[in-house]
């Protein structure tokens, strides 16, 4: 995985586990990728790759089974999808805003190109 230097690195940690989640490739009660796994795959520390599992365990993303490991919750889904509509709202949509206004995009326009660009995915 790629870490960018802008985000804490068990952020970006937590958010591929909620990108998993969301994609349904993890669903609730089952299993994940253990703290060993996941630090050995990444390439980071085991204690950062911890700190990613307690951040999402305090959202209630996932939980642990203690001696068996970590699960994903049984709403993780819906606090993994509002976790990241937040992080969103509050990180990226200031600067498409920002970049909507100085290229003179309407919403209109956007969302024209929203649906084409949709539907085009929708046909691949």
């Amino acid at each position: 995985m790629e870490f960018i230097e802008k985000q804490p690195i068990y952020k970006q940690i937590a958010d591929y586990f909620c990108e998993n989640i969301l994609l349904d490739k993890w669903k609730a009660n089952e299993r994940i990728p253990s703290v060993r796994d996941v630090a050995v795959t990444m390439e980071v520390n085991p204690n950062t790759a911890m700190r990613a599992f307690i951040y999402l365990q305090d959202l209630g993303i996932i939980y642990n089974k203690r001696g068996i490991g970590y699960f994903v919750g049984e709403y993780g889904y819906r606090k993994a999808l509002e976790l990241k509509r937040q992080d969103f709202i509050e990180k990226e949509m200031p600067e498409f805003f920002k970049t909507m206004k100085l290229l003179n995009f309407s919403c209109k326009e956007m969302e024209e190109l929203y649906e084409r660009e949709y539907n085009k995915k929708q046909n691949n």
